[in-house]
């Protein structure tokens, strides 16, 4: 006969509705409940992860890398055929005219097919297959003359002084032909545009603007234009150049910004950002799909913001002490701030392409919203992460997961006091690597990338020969004693701190006991459901049998047995006879 536990049964029967932890503080249940509700609570938050990763894994797809890197490839590498100049080469003003009035205008504008045909359509079509949206848009912000002080002993030498950029440095007046928008500062569309960080400073959205034409010969002779009339000059700091192009293969978006930036130290350097993004929603199955996953992922998290919200007003300021609920609040706060964003993407989206449809000779800032369609990729991809770290949460219960946290906890002081001897010497020698090679080595000119740098010494990612030849003694020096106190001292110290705790805590059970295990109800709910089973197929079974008279019914065995035993019966009494009559012989 098969039996069940009541609340293993009830457990079975429950799994659709979603489980709150308050079930565990606002009534005191036994252990096995408690362990039933976690189980709950796993299988629900598995289902949710699911739906997450599957989400996640639809906002991108190998395409992706191969439209970026095609466009890198053509806007970065393409050499002009005069000097050999692409744009990672620029070094100075001349070599950007150079890249604009060559490998520029020859790689937005193509016009003919590889065998000198021309093209039917009068779009620009890049490797034939991505159109050009709108117009290419060329943006200049200067600072102005007299930002900086010159010393009495060089003010005959120079009469003019361009400070680097800043908020404060930058000029808004009109220059050279002062007629135009080229000519003329153009303040950025709202105060809440995002600012552009490059390798020097970080730039706003105005400037001097020139929409360049759709077609490559009047695009050429605005170029010109600017070049013949001095547009760059010693004011100038950074020179923009915005497009985007769109593919409908595989339907995605590629916002390009290249950006030179001219120093007050004199010369260029060049930086780029290339955003491959899908801006257009619901086009195939798979979106369709992804829009149901998004239905229940948005069901998902207004059902925990509901519990965490009860939760918060019932514990009030404790709430944040428990690491799982600042998780969750963090996993519910992301979510419901991807989800808004998707909701404004989508609109805004839908206005900017209404906006270039009505006039294509106008730049779309298609830049904006790849930025923050990246920003939103970031983000759902720390809320995946933290996603997968809650199934610590329930793993926990486990006995070898709860030797390793409780590791990790007793060791936490011994950890702390350990951490400040190491970032100690770790930042000191930081400055000094900043101090001795700063000027001369690049991954050393900032003191965040030394910082980085240091981290890459300790991974064995170095390249030696770079600070040898910068400073023969104090280099070879800086880098033994480093890598011997960091990397042969103070590891081994953090490793021996985390080796005795584990050792300690393997070897006193007291210091590792847990409520229960919850890879025990797990085999207790399998056992249980393979127990109904055995019995519901025993029972069809002799169903089976008693039907094509195979096995008799229960009422015929039972009749069976009583006739069997009378017969017995009689057999025994008429032996007892026999044997009393053999007595009296």
């Amino acid at each position: 006969m098969c039996t069940t536990d009541p609340n293993l049964t009830f457990l079975l029967q429950n799994l659709l509705f979603f489980p709150s932890d308050r079930l565990e503080t606002k009534f005191q249940y036994n252990k096995e409940f408690t362990a039933q509700i976690t189980l709950q609570e796993l299988i629900l938050y598995l289902v949710f992860l699911l739906t997450l990763s599957v989400l996640t894994f639809g906002m991108v797809n190998s395409n992706m890398y191969f439209f970026t890197k095609v466009m890198s490839n053509l806007f970065l590498e393409t050499k002009s055929s005069a000097q050999l100049v692409n744009f990672k080469k620029i070094r100075s003003m001349e070599d950007f005219w150079e890249f604009a009035e060559g490998p520029l205008l020859d790689s937005l504008y193509w016009k003919e097919w590889y065998d000198g045909q021309p093209l039917s359509s009068k779009e620009s079509y890049i490797y034939y297959e991505n159109i050009l949206l709108g117009v290419p848009q060329i943006r200049q912000v200067r600072v102005r003359n007299n930002t900086c002080s010159v010393l009495k002993y060089f003010r005959d030498t120079f009469k003019d002084c361009f400070n680097e950029y800043s908020l404060a440095n930058e000029d808004h007046s009109a220059f050279g032909l002062q007629t135009g928008s080229e000519w003329e500062y153009t303040v950025p569309n709202s105060q809440f545009e995002l600012r552009h960080w490059g390798k020097i400073s970080k730039y706003r959205n105005g400037g001097y603007i020139l929409d360049l034409d759709r077609q490559k010969e009047e695009s050429a002779k605005k170029i010109k234009h600017l070049k013949s009339n001095l547009w760059l000059d010693l004011g100038s700091r950074a020179v923009f150049i915005d497009f985007s192009v769109y593919n409908a293969n595989v339907n995605l978006f590629c916002a390009l910004r290249l950006l030179v930036e001219f120093p007050a130290t004199g010369g260029a350097t060049t930086s780029w950002h290339i955003y491959t993004v899908k801006l257009l929603r619901y086009v195939s199955t798979l979106d369709y799909f992804l829009g149901a996953c998004e239905i229940l992922f948005c069901l998902f998290i207004l059902n925990y913001l509901g519990q965490e919200l009860i939760e918060m007003y019932e514990l009030k300021l404790r709430y944040f002490q428990s690491f799982w609920n600042c998780l969750d609040f963090l996993i519910v706060l992301l979510s419901l701030l991807a989800i808004v964003f998707s909701i404004y993407r989508t609109a805004k989206v839908s206005l900017v392409l209404e906006k270039l449809l009505e006039n294509s000779f106008k730049y779309p800032n298609l830049y904006f919203l790849a930025y923050w369609q990246n920003q939103y990729n970031n983000m759902i991809a720390i809320t995946v992460f933290i996603a997968w770290i809650k199934i610590f949460k329930f793993i926990s219960f486990n006995e070898t997961m709860t030797q390793l946290a409780t590791t990790l906890q007793h060791c936490a002081k011994d950890i702390a006091g350990f951490a400040i001897m190491f970032f100690i010497i770790f930042f000191g020698y930081a400055q000094l690597g900043y101090l001795i090679f700063g000027a001369q080595v690049e991954s050393f000119h900032t003191f965040s990338n030394c910082i980085f740098t240091q981290f890459r010494i300790i991974l064995g990612d170095f390249n030696f020969a770079e600070i040898e030849k910068a400073n023969r003694i104090l280099g070879p020096i800086y880098f033994t004693t480093f890598v011997f106190c960091i990397f042969f001292v103070l590891l081994n110290v953090f490793l021996a701190i985390i080796n005795e705790t584990y050792a300690e805590v393997k070897g006193n059970r007291s210091l590792r006991k847990i409520d229960f295990d919850i890879s025990d109800l797990i085999k207790k709910v399998r056992t249980l459901k393979f127990n109904k089973l055995i019995c519901s197929s025993r029972s069809h079974i002799d169903r089976c049998l008693i039907r094509f008279k195979l096995k008799k019914a229960p009422t015929e065995v039972y009749e069976a047995i009583e006739s069997k035993a009378e017969k017995e019966k009689e057999q025994s009494l008429q032996d007892d006879e026999k044997n009393e009559k053999y007595n009296i012989l």
